[in-house]
């Protein structure tokens, strides 16, 4: 029979007590993590989500106690009346905080039970995902969950601290608003008052923080839901967290200065010291250096090693001369055995025309004048792994004819730094036992600046904004809007961390003439765009402020902080990759006379 909790109160928690706490009368509340029956005496570790405490249910000090023992079993929910004993010396557990005294029982409670589990809290070797998905109120009580969930409790506070003590208003912004569809698709929401029209759950909150700085605010955040109707990656939900910002006045520099600031105050409630300010590196620089946007810095840069070799070993070895040629150095992974050689040709993908010469040690013994500058230049040791990536002769020339070949790097060489930059962090993940390169804690962070404005969509012949249409380009490239496309830079920036793009932000346009010019750039008739945005384009006329901000992902940063490989470990309630809740299971059909109501017919997919 269970018992009622009546007025009873819970005195401490399972995981505070101590040794000064021994001699105390406390009340513990908790589920049942584990129960020894040894006959006379029963131990139950008993558990909430700040630890476990050992009772002890004696059946010299109080039969009935022991007999109401006897029932418990596992997620059997408790309260524990008695007194705090010091545990024998011999049976101290050291692995525990509360391992130096238990509670010696003179009160049960059985406040509810539990029917057998599908898995076990406690289970040492975890359930498949989906099993953990569904039962996910089973999942969250594990102690990785719970310190996952607390973790992002506290990372989400220190940010809101910092910015609030920096003078930042936090602000809530509408979750219906209307359909701007910028590359991702949204969520649609109907309406029972305006059939036929739809809401759309937001994308970001990205006019209406910028509205709030024409409105005088001046510093805004918001720890916001944001909502992405697209495919699934492990980095990536349907509904997603972020931290969400924007000043009126800024330089990029200042906007940085607060990033670094909350970011610095976030890692720190986690337990770890970052340094400020950021490294800063140029888009094309980063593309050079490392063939992505967003790098990861452990991984030594790779090098150009084109002019170490005369132009009749290129054309021996088949290799475009006009083209980089691109050395990727490993430290400490030593010369590949012929199998492991072979099994670096999958990690290599190719972005049109690039060639990857593993056995760099042929090449050394055929050119060993080559060889030896390649190695100087790339400052490799003698136990360092070298791997080239080259252009193939058939493979175009740097100089291809293209819209955006006039920007520093060039479609052609783009594809060479590009699958470089994908094979340069395969490697390094796949001979990570060899090298120590991803140590635990070592953080490194950069901001990514002077992206280009534009990116030109083949399919399309058309000029796409690289970031958002609202993103200001850079004072100094104004002239060539119409003119020279490509060689725009945008005042936009992107903060990465160990390869993780943490989040982006940019300098916004605030004058409705330049935000006109733009929306042109990107094939906007003056129709389209006022239909898409009047609202917005008519508010820039009423005295706009200069004004930049960023989003940053909370749930990125608490899955890097937690040491876990998918989001879905760090958010309390995920979707699947099918974006599925398992849990609640929805998305589920609704009744016919719901969409009657809405005016909503289903057609089904052929």
């Amino acid at each position: 029979m269970l018992d009622f909790l009546g007025d009873l109160r819970r005195t401490h928690m399972c995981g505070g007590l101590r040794l000064s706490d021994a001699g105390k009368k406390v009340v513990l509340m908790g589920w049942v993590n584990r129960r020894r029956d040894l006959g006379q005496i029963i131990f139950v570790d008993l558990r909430d989500r700040t630890g476990v405490t050992q009772v002890v249910f004696n059946n010299e000090l109080n039969a009935a106690v022991h007999q109401k023992a006897e029932t418990l079993r596992n997620e059997f929910v408790i309260a524990a009346i008695g007194t705090v004993k010091r545990r024998d010396a011999d049976t101290i557990n050291p692995n525990i905080p509360t391992g130096e005294v238990e509670l010696v029982v003179e009160e049960l409670r059985l406040l509810n039970v539990s029917k057998p589990l599908p898995f076990l809290p406690s289970d040492t070797v975890l359930a498949n995902e989906e099993m953990r998905l569904k039962y996910r109120y089973i999942d969250l009580r594990r102690d990785a969950m719970q310190f996952n969930i607390e973790l992002r409790h506290k990372v989400a506070l220190a940010i809101r601290e910092n910015l609030a003590a920096q003078g930042f208003f936090e602000i809530e912004t509408p979750f219906m608003t209307r359909s701007t569809p910028e590359g991702a698709r949204d969520y649609l929401v109907p309406s029972r008052v305006s059939p036929g029209s739809f809401y759309a759950l937001p994308q970001s909150p990205q006019l209406f923080k910028q509205i709030l700085m024409i409105s005088g605010f001046d510093k805004y955040f918001q720890i916001v839901r944001c909502f992405r109707d697209e495919d699934l990656r492990a980095d990536r939900q349907p509904e997603f967290t972020q931290i969400d910002l924007e000043m009126s006045y800024p330089q990029p520099e200042r906007v940085w200065e607060v990033v670094e600031g909350f970011l610095a105050a976030a890692f720190k409630a986690a337990g770890h010291e970052i340094k400020t300010p950021f490294l800063r590196m140029d888009f094309d620089d980063a593309i050079r250096q490392y063939g992505i946007d967003k790098p990861d810095l452990r991984v030594p840069a790779f090098t150009d090693v084109s002019d170490c070799f005369a132009a009749s070993d290129l054309e021996s070895l088949a290799i475009n001369k006009d083209l980089p040629v691109i050395a990727i150095r490993i430290p400490h992974v030593g010369e590949l055995s012929r199998k492991e050689r072979d099994d670096v040709k999958p990690l290599f993908v190719s972005k049109g025309g690039a060639r990857v010469f593993e056995d760099f040690k042929r090449i050394e013994n055929k050119f060993p004048e080559a060889g030896t500058k390649v190695r100087e230049r790339a400052g490799a040791a003698a136990d360092d792994l070298l791997v080239l990536v080259v252009g193939s002769a058939q493979s175009g020339s740097s100089g291809d004819a293209h819209p955006a070949s006039r920007r520093k790097v060039t479609p052609a060489e783009m594809a060479i730094y590009a699958s470089a930059g994908l094979l340069r962090v395969a490697l390094a993940q796949k001979y990570s036992d060899r090298h120590k390169l991803f140590q635990k804690g070592d953080y490194r962070f950069l901001w990514v600046t002077n992206f280009p404005m534009f990116e030109w969509d083949e399919g399309d012949k058309r000029w796409n904004a690289a970031h958002h249409p609202f993103t200001s380009p850079n004072d100094e490239d104004m002239d060539k809007l119409e003119s020279d496309p490509a060689m725009v830079r945008a005042l936009a920036y992107d903060v990465v961390l160990n390869g993780t793009e943490l989040g982006s932000g940019s300098i916004r346009i605030h004058r409705q003439d330049v935000q006109s010019r733009i929306f042109h750039a990107l094939g906007m008739t003056e129709e389209e765009a006022r239909s898409r945005f009047g609202f917005f384009l008519e508010a820039l006329e009423y005295g706009t402020p200069p004004h930049g901000g960023i989003a940053l992902g909370l749930d990125r940063i608490v899955m890097i902080l937690a040491g876990a490989d998918s989001l879905r470990e760090v958010i309390p309630f995920p979707k699947t990759a099918a974006a599925k809740d398992l849990m609640m299971e929805a998305p589920t059909p609704v009744a016919e006379g719901q969409l009657r109501e809405l005016g909503i017919g289903v057609v089904k997919k052929i």
